[in-house]
């Protein structure tokens, strides 16, 4: 069954880019162009991410609940520059 009408994209092809590690509507749109017309498809992206459409992420950030998932998330967000000093920032 198509999803996004405007691009031609199923929902075959939406689980399959989920499963490559696409976990958010942004990022099938990135993939695909789904979402990036009409936008009318944006709820069912939405909706089969939310149902667990293969996303390998997802699948261990539901396994490790809310806490967990915080923390994980956290945890591969890329480490901060050092600070720069106020002569390197003027």
């Amino acid at each position: 069954m198509y999803v996004c009408s405007c691009f031609g994209i199923t929902e075959q092809q939406v689980r399959e880019h989920a499963e490559s590690g696409a976990c958010t509507p942004r990022q099938i749109a990135s993939a695909s162009k789904a979402g990036t017309d009409c936008g009318s498809c944006v709820r069912r992206i939405q909706a089969l991410l939310g149902r667990g459409a293969g996303c390998p992420r997802r699948a261990v950030l539901d396994q490790l609940g809310p806490d967990g998932a915080t923390a994980a998330l956290a945890a591969e967000q890329p480490a901060a520059p050092a600070s720069l000093s106020t002569a390197e920032a003027a």
